[in-house]
């Protein structure tokens, strides 16, 4: 895979249904906008609807939460078959996951779980990923996790997240909050993180507000993003190049314009990397 080819630098929000009509009115600053598949992929009416007319405006890209990766259970093929009609439809650059389990002996866990950091989890985890890009058949990219307990493994999470790209052949979605999150609450260097990532992998990053607790962070995507983690976004840029980047805000959500002011705002932290 030529994974430089598909860098270029454009920044997006995710279509979340309180600014469904709006979206198409004001979209200042919006080059591309990101859904969750789970929350479109077979419903007709309105949401069919929306998601025609969105198409037909920008560009855009899926991003999952249920394919499990290191979940215990069997990939689910119904799901995996019905996401590659649907992407294929949206004509997505690419599609992206979690690092993480969510579902296990068949229930849905509806959370990101943890899991230990172990050479066997690179290669259980790394066929899995293979086995979804066969049947998929675009670039697929694993989002970094974040999480509240380290469980015991054998390496620290860099270490596996990087192992894991180079044996599952994939890309990377750079979520940048995430590292700092977990910077914060299990104590590692982000900067050093951010270093240690292979630049040509990074595809995507995103960007989110989360809840400071003050013994420790909680990643809700709930809140502005704070000035901490606009600095370690310009530091990534400078080390993975273009990206496209994707303001997450999937609680306590706020009218649009608020919404656009903010992606402005991560357009002003990207132009002032360029203009460096």
């Amino acid at each position: 895979m030529d994974w430089a080819a598909l860098k270029e630098s454009k920044f997006g929000v995710g279509l979340r249904r309180p600014h469904f009509d709006a979206i198409l009115e004001q979209h200042r600053g919006v080059d591309f906008v990101e859904i969750l598949p789970e929350n479109f992929m077979g419903f007709g009416g309105r949401i069919e609807d929306v998601l025609k007319r969105v198409k037909a405006r920008f560009p855009i890209v899926a991003h999952g939460v249920s394919l499990s990766l290191a979940g215990l259970d069997p990939l689910n093929q119904t799901y995996l078959n019905n996401l590659k009609t649907f992407v294929e439809t949206l004509e997505s650059p690419w599609f992206s996951d979690h690092l993480s389990a969510s579902s296990g002996h068949g229930i849905e866990y509806h959370d990101l779980l943890p899991f230990p950091y172990t050479h066997e989890a690179v290669g259980y985890i790394g066929d899995r990923i293979k086995k979804v890009q066969d049947v998929i058949s675009r670039p697929f990219l694993i989002e970094n996790p974040s999480t509240y307990v380290v469980l015991p493994g054998e390496m620290p999470e860099i270490e596996f997240l990087c192992t894991l790209l180079d044996k599952a052949e994939c890309g990377l979605l750079l979520d940048v909050n995430n590292i700092f999150v977990n910077s914060q609450n299990h104590g590692f260097d982000p900067y050093a993180y951010i270093d240690a990532i292979p630049a040509q992998r990074v595809l995507q990053m995103h960007l989110a507000g989360h809840d400071d607790q003050g013994e420790f962070l909680i990643d809700t995507h709930g809140a502005p993003v704070c000035a901490e983690v606009f600095k370690l976004y310009a530091y990534a840029l400078k080390h993975c190049g273009p990206v496209w980047t994707l303001l997450e805000w999937d609680n306590n959500i706020p009218a649009l314009d608020v919404l656009l002011a903010e992606n402005q705002k991560v357009r002003k932290w990207a132009a002032e990397v360029d203009d460096a």
